[in-house]
């Protein structure tokens, strides 16, 4: 525990100054970040008596070692810095809002030539329009089914719509009327974008104009007595009606706004979250947190605002937001948000009318997502602690191993060896700093030399880090080449600067004394290691002859179990990827300077790698981008390689042609014929 004293600033060092302050602790990490209007004063709250400090705020900085700031010339300019920083340092500190659930958005892909109406979760990607997010998936496929009989937009993958225009026959879905197959050129590109333009703009809440639409081409087609046709835009209209009916309208005066509630106690928060577009509920999300520093309400709603609009801009960030409180000052907030917006965007607190009661809905969610998530909590925390304190009671540890590192060897009969590092922090996995390497040092299989060379890598980048921040000062053993093209601005997640208290290897005695030796030879004594053997579920330590037996129903047992099978899961996909690459190569990738796109142009050229290699120069020559030098070196690589065996059908002894076009690699390279099933095999 440090003391706050040994690292406040000297009198006058601190400005008084807008700015962004970083806290670290003694491993050079960010644990927290904050902005202030005047850094001077914001700063010299947290270098009180630690009595009259909040026991979070007392807890940060007996926990930080250093303290640095930047200034900046306005509040705007802070509060734009702040999001960017915790975004990157994520810090353990701050408050910091998760989704309890990976929300599904509609999207239509209005970056492509033919849109396509589809369910996505995770990031949002430039051009696309975006609708919700909704509960359930299955919600929004309700929604598309009802619509897509008046917009039919394209929703097929990419691989049926080109398998479609290879063999000029629809999909089902052209065929009963709910595509416009504009794969076998029913509609023209242009005519397919018109109708994913109208498809968005019903979806954005522009409703009014297509029905009324609609019902003027239904009377027209009655008056011409074309009874079927004005059938179909009947069934057409009752289908818009239906799907506006599953989003009832909340405000009369088709408002565009994000109303945000905000429940808490002395250690949570939960924030629920309805988006209206054009008075109605198009998609609720929400979000809880742990509240690790003293907080008021409008802080947590401007923290919510932070990670609501970090990354939105335009339409995406409404004309009003409705918040429980306001943030102070309120100010620089809305400022950020105008800028986000493009135009001015009002934020405030209902008073009165439809608006405040759809508020109070809003806050009656927020205060049932608390109570759910605490009545969840309550069991996950007592778990973890209990298998904690399980483990540190059967390692004779003398507390609790806050911080878990796992190793795992992956191969196949000797090819292809990799390993894997994962992390668990308080008993959950922490993927952000998951690593996996490749075995350099040696070839063939030998898990123990594996093992070994891995942990020292590991290390002696982490010895490497505190010689950078000067708390080790002896010489280091050479190291090894960085994994993942590790940074070296100190701080960030990508690193190996803060040690476990424990490490895990997957295998028994032999492993675990690999391990020992390579931590014994960096001179770092300060690690406990232990190995979980598969076979009894045995624990190993270093040295001694005799396992360690956890009864079958220990939460410490379960907790290793865990995670040495997701250290297992982590370096058997890597395993599988490497596999699949070394799979998946052709003779075209030894020529020096032919990338990617010309092999494509090649292979698209002539078909097939059969046709290619019994070509002439002259006909490599007639392709885009190749010239003679270069299709020389093609048809010598060609011929020096060797070709691929057939492939046969194992149904009918067939052997099947090289020539059937499309197969292809993801990097537009043939596949090698007889190349394993990637869900198959056993790997170690």
């Amino acid at each position: 525990m440090a003391d706050p004293s040994s690292y406040r600033p000297k009198p006058g060092e601190i400005p008084d100054s807008p700015g962004v302050y970083r806290f670290r602790d003694e491993h050079r990490r960010v644990i927290y970040v904050g902005k202030a209007k005047s850094l001077r004063q914001r700063l010299a709250n947290y270098f009180q008596d630690l009595a009259s400090l909040h026991p979070r705020t007392r807890t940060m900085v007996t926990t930080a070692a250093s303290v640095e700031w930047t200034v900046v010339s306005t509040e705007v300019e802070a509060l734009q810095l702040e999001y960017s920083w915790i975004k990157e340092f994520d810090p353990r500190f701050n408050v910091k809002y998760r989704d309890d659930k990976s929300y599904p958005y509609l999207a239509v892909t209005m970056n492509e030539e033919f849109p396509r109406v589809q369910v996505m979760r995770g990031q949002k990607r430039k051009g696309v329009r975006y609708f919700g997010p909704y509960g359930h998936a299955w919600a929004i496929r309700d929604t598309v089914d009802l619509l897509l009989r008046v917009f039919p937009v394209r929703t097929c993958s990419a691989g049926v719509f080109k398998n479609a225009a290879r063999t000029g026959r629809p999909c089902l879905l052209g065929y009963i009327g709910k595509c416009s197959a504009p794969c076998v050129d029913r509609v023209s590109a242009d005519e397919h974008r018109d109708l994913a333009e109208d498809f968005c703009d019903f979806m954005a809440g522009r409703t009014g104009t297509y029905i009324r639409r609609l019902e003027q081409q239904m009377r027209d087609a009655a008056e011409e007595m074309e009874y079927e046709r004005a059938a179909r835009l009947r069934d057409d209209i009752g289908a818009l009606k239906k799907a506006m009916e599953k989003s009832a309208v909340v405000l009369a005066d088709a408002t565009d706004a994000d109303l945000i509630a905000v429940a808490e106690d002395e250690l949570e928060a939960a924030v629920q979250i309805f988006h209206v577009r054009g008075g109605r509920v198009r998609g609720q999300r929400g979000w809880v947190t742990d509240k690790v520093e003293e907080i008021t309400t409008g802080a947590l709603v401007e923290h919510a605002l932070q990670q609501l609009y970090g990354e939105e801009k335009g339409d995406s960030v409404p004309k009003e937001v409705l918040v429980p409180a306001l943030p102070d000052p309120v100010e620089p907030v809305q400022e950020w948000l105008t800028e986000r917006r493009g135009s001015g965007v009002s934020l405030r607190i209902p008073q009165r009318g439809d608006k405040k009661a759809l508020m109070e809905t809003v806050q009656r969610n927020a205060q049932q997502a608390l109570v759910l998530h605490k009545t969840k909590r309550a069991s996950d925390l007592t778990t973890r602690s209990r298998a904690l304190e399980e483990i540190a009671e059967a390692l004779d540890l003398d507390s609790a191993p806050l911080r878990i590192e796992c190793y795992d060897i992956s191969h196949l009969q000797g090819d292809d060896v990799v390993a894997s590092m994962v992390v668990f922090e308080d008993g959950l996995q922490r993927k952000s700093e998951y690593r996996r390497f490749q075995i350099k040092g040696f070839a063939g299989q030998d898990d123990v030399r594996s093992m070994h060379e891995v942990i020292s890598r590991r290390f002696r980048r982490y010895l490497a880090e505190k010689e950078k921040t000067g708390e080790w000062v002896d010489d280091l053993p050479e190291e090894g080449t960085p994994e993942n093209g590790l940074k070296d601005d100190d701080g960030r997640p990508k690193k190996f600067a803060y040690p476990p208290q424990l490490v895990v290897v997957d295998g028994g005695q032999p492993q675990v004394a690999a391990a020992k030796k390579a931590l014994d030879e960096l001179g770092i004594d300060d690690i406990a290691v232990c190995g979980l053997a598969k076979r009894l579920e045995e624990v190993w330590l270093p040295d001694d002859d005799d396992p360690v037996v956890l009864p079958r129903t220990s939460e410490g047992l379960y907790l290793l179990q865990r995670v040495r099978d997701e250290a297992h899961r982590f370096a058997i996909t890597y395993q599988r990827t490497k596999r699949a690459q070394r799979f998946r190569s052709s003779p075209l990738d030894d020529v020096p300077g032919l990338g990617d796109t010309r092999k494509q142009a090649l292979l698209k050229h002539f078909g097939s790698l059969k046709k290619l290699r019994s070509a002439t120069i002259d006909q490599i020559c007639e392709v885009p981008g190749i010239g003679r030098k270069t299709a020389e070196t093609i048809a010598v690589a060609l011929a020096q390689a060797a070709p691929a065996a057939p492939a046969v059908n194992t149904a009918t002894g067939e052997i099947m042609d090289e020539e059937e076009p499309g197969t292809t690699g993801s990097g537009g390279e043939p596949v090698t014929a007889g190349a394993p099933d990637e869900r198959r095999g056993q790997e170690t």
